[in-house]
């Protein structure tokens, strides 16, 4: 076999994702480009799925690249004269309970941001598109009239087609063994025919992904799960312009396929395949049928369809699909090999999502950035425990439930929990914590009884946990609590060219005092938000720096991916051994002095400052901060200090009205401040001005920043058309609460979206945070010219809004 020495980007696997992004590379000029297929085009995955083409999904970014693809198969077949058997039918999603309805009629007003129209329609209006289905027991559901199918084969065959035009080079029986690397850089692959060098290499290597990645120390952690859908024989008057229904409590959708039916299945417990890896010869094959796996949900089939008791079943087909830990796909640049990106783990989502990740990985291998804000599916998001095989085992099952359960506010994950724990975590458990979960760390929910925690009850409108979270917020208030914050990420950075490099990585000024702590954005070149984070100065060559738990692995790549070669500079990770507590409200200073001999009065304390203090027998690095808006410290005790100082602590705060306070109320509390919440308020399409942080930005300061002139532009070309605000539900008998992406109105006219939201137990409203737009620029004058609503679950509610925060605007308690 005749292969090329080297290539622009080698593509690793023929699926629909990897023939996507040859073909958007050539769009884009890249043509030197080489796709290696271990075997044939389509034959791991896409052959068997079910080609549905739905486009709205959980955030704006996500619905943009379903719609591009979606108008992608409207033309691709005219383009590349292959067909596609694209057909835009429509799709139907129906609910048989209210919260399921309430669901889909959120679904439907996010819709509105997107410009994608969805219609409710009554149990009557389903039964006139879907003739075949009892309607009997549904309370509603919603025709969304863009979606619809295609042919996963043939859409693939067309991708390819179009990448062959283009330039690209498709060769097939040919498998990769290993890519190579140096100098902690991608510089190509082994393939069964010998090596191509590339200057990108792009995963699309399906259920093989994980182990390819992992034969280099790359963490793209997935497992192939069990797929089952089944075929009627022919059903002689089935409507061939059927919408594609959803009927997400039976955990079932249908397809009409060539005049049958085809029914597929997304059960809450799924079976995982492949525990020992996926065979090397594994193509356009099979699992054995399990009839007794998919049985209720078959029977709940034909109760739904009663035409299917008098209608044979041609084919009981079982395939694998990979799914992640979290339910979402892994894209782009790996954190630990540079020039390695992925696109793989699409949890049945591959078809139609593969336009729109065609298009963005190949933009992002072309400009170094992504085209779009795509944290939701960023691989660096993820944990290197994740690609831990007994771990992904044990969370597939549940995984592939989600993509059909209701999308709960605040839902969690129950298998493979309970891996990354604080010292302090069976105190947690034994005081009444409710533990939620994030990147693997145990966090505390709320604190209950063990009667309330073991009631859990989900809710779009008031969790059973709602008055907890209250109390907590209120002891907050009035009293003290504390927080286990020890899954906060940490980095201690040093050397003679520490404050160089913080200083070009963030937006705020890093030259400060000793003891100092500021609060930064480090930045893209377009002025966008990578990262948000607290540093602090422990001497003069020495820095601290604290992020949140899930950018972890994305922050500290970003930090050592511009430090210069020749920068005398040591980044070390202390997350594990720093753990993190904090006291928070406006009992917090006595209880400090109760446990430290210590100054914390305000002028020897001031807000912002951070040093060494004695703790009972330990010592702590305080630092007076808050996410919360009240008086507060956060407390950096090493690991095998943690416990004692936690003790220590609670002992000393009984009589001042100490409180254990969760996640929950940290939510609530923040949100009456208006602090940003990175990966929610704000990211890579955001500016610190856009976000109202423009007082962490110190734009004349030596020696500039990353995204400097696009800030320097920005502040320079007057108001702002483009600004983050805080809304307030005008007082109503019990709000209904703000989560996010509920469109927000201005005199009828949709001007921006909610990016966050929560109850504010403090001020007595449902809050949220919000960007609105006008070509005019965002004033004051402009808030308050007409009437503001937010529309939540299809109904508009009246709101205010301001750029300032609800509650203590001045700042006064922290700063007391």
């Amino acid at each position: 076999m005749d292969i090329p020495s080297s290539a622009e980007v080698v593509i690793i696997g023929g699926g629909v994702a990897g023939c996507s992004i040859a073909y958007h590379l050539t769009k884009l000029g890249i043509s030197d480009v080489v796709l290696c297929e271990r075997k044939q085009l389509t034959c791991g995955t896409t052959w068997h799925a079910a080609g549905l083409v739905t486009q709205l999904r959980a955030t704006r970014q996500m619905t943009e690249l379903a719609q591009y693809t979606g108008e992608l198969f409207g033309t691709l077949e005219a383009e590349t004269g292959q067909a596609t058997g694209f057909r835009r039918n429509g799709s139907l999603r129906v609910a048989n309970n209210a919260a399921r309805y309430e669901e889909l009629a959120r679904g439907a007003s996010m819709a509105r941001n997107f410009g994608l129209p969805v219609e409710a329609v009554t149990a009557a209006g389903i039964k006139e598109r879907w003739p075949l289905v009892d309607t009997s027991d549904l309370v509603g559901g919603f025709w969304s009239p863009m979606d619809g199918q295609v042919n996963p084969a043939d859409v693939t065959m067309a991708y390819a087609k179009g990448a062959r035009m283009g330039g690209a080079r498709i060769v097939e029986a040919l498998t990769v063994t290993q890519i190579l690397v140096e100098g902690g850089c991608a510089t190509g692959v082994m393939t069964s025919q010998g090596a191509i060098r590339a200057k990108h290499v792009v995963i699309c290597g399906g259920m093989w992904s994980r182990e390819l990645a992992a034969e280099i120390g790359v963490t793209v952690p997935l497992q192939a799960v069990e797929h089952f859908y089944v075929v009627t024989e022919t059903i002689p008057d089935l409507p061939r312009d059927l919408p594609v229904l959803f009927v997400g409590d039976e955990w079932t959708y249908y397809k009409e396929d060539a005049g049958k039916l085809l029914i597929g299945f997304f059960e809450p417990k799924g079976k995982p395949w492949g525990l020992d890896g996926i065979p090397a010869d594994f193509s356009f094959d099979s699992l054995p049928e399990d009839l007794d796996h998919i049985a209720p949900h078959l029977d709940d089939a034909i109760k739904r369809i009663p035409r299917l008791q008098s209608v044979g079943m041609q084919l009981f087909f079982n395939g694998p699909e990979s799914f992640t830990p979290d339910n979402r796909y892994l894209l782009g640049e790996t954190p630990e090999v540079a020039g390695l990106f992925c696109a793989t783990g699409f949890n049945s989502l591959g078809i139609l999502s593969s336009g729109g990740v065609g298009r963005s990985l190949a933009s992002w291998i072309q400009n170094g950035r992504p085209p779009v804000d795509l944290i939701d599916v960023d691989v660096r998001r993820v944990q290197t425990f994740q690609r831990n095989r007994s771990y992904l085992a044990a969370r597939a099952g549940e995984s592939i439930g989600v993509s059909f359960d209701i999308h709960w506010p605040s839902r969690q994950f129950e298998t493979a929990r309970g891996i990354r724990r604080s010292p302090i975590h069976d105190r947690l458990l034994a005081a009444g914590a409710w533990m939620t979960e994030a990147a693997g760390w145990e966090r505390p929910g709320f604190y209950g009884t063990e009667e309330e925690r073991a009631d859990i009850r989900y809710s779009y409108d008031r969790p059973s946990w709602f008055a907890n979270v209250g109390a907590e917020c209120r002891t907050t208030a009035e009293a003290v609590g504390i927080f286990d914050h020890s899954c906060f990420a940490k980095y201690r950075v040093e050397g003679p060219d520490a404050l160089t490099v913080l200083n070009k990585v963030s937006a705020n000024q890093m030259d400060v005092p000793v003891g100092r702590v500021v609060y930064t954005q480090w930045l893209n070149e377009i002025g966008g938000i990578e990262a948000d984070v607290t540093v602090t100065r422990l001497a003069e060559d020495a820095f601290l720096v604290v992020t949140i738990c899930v950018s972890q692995r994305r922050d500290l790549s970003w930090l050592k991916r511009h430090i210069p070669e020749d920068a005398r500079v040591m980044v070390c990770d202390v997350t594990s051994g720093l753990p993190m507590l904090a006291v928070m409200g406006p009992k917090a200073r006595e209880l400090m002095r109760r446990v430290s001999p210590d100054d914390f009065s305000n002028e020897g304390f001031p807000f912002g400052t951070s040093r060494e203090i004695d703790l009972g027998f330990a010592r702590v690095r305080a630092s007076r901060l808050t996410y919360m808006g009240e008086l507060g410290y956060e407390l950096y005790a090493e690991a095998e200090f943690a416990a004692h100082v936690y003790d220590t602590l609670i002992e000393a705060g009984r009589d001042l009205g100490l409180g254990r306070v969760g996640f929950f109320a940290l939510n609530s509390l923040r949100m009456e401040k208006g602090y940003r919440h990175w990966g929610h308020d704000i990211g890579e399409e955001d500016t610190p001005y856009q976000a109202g942080l423009g007082f962490a930005v110190a734009l004349d300061k030596p020696g500039g920043f990353i995204g400097r002139d696009a800030l320097a532009r920005q502040k320079s070309s007057g108001p702002l058309r483009r600004r983050m605000v805080q809304i307030r539900l005008v007082d109503t008998e019990a709000p209904p609460l703000l989560l996010h992406h509920e469109p927000v109105l201005l005199d009828g006219r949709i001007i921006g979206s909610v990016t966050s939201g929560a109850y504010g137990y403090r001020v007595g409203a449902s809050l949220g945070l919000a960007y609105v737009e006008n070509e005019g620029g965002v004033t004051k004058d402009w808030l308050e010219s007409g009437k503001l609503e937010v529309e939540i679950a299809m109904k508009r509610w009246p709101i205010i809004a301001q750029f300032g925060p609800w509650y203590d605007p001045k700042g006064e308690r922290i700063k007391a």
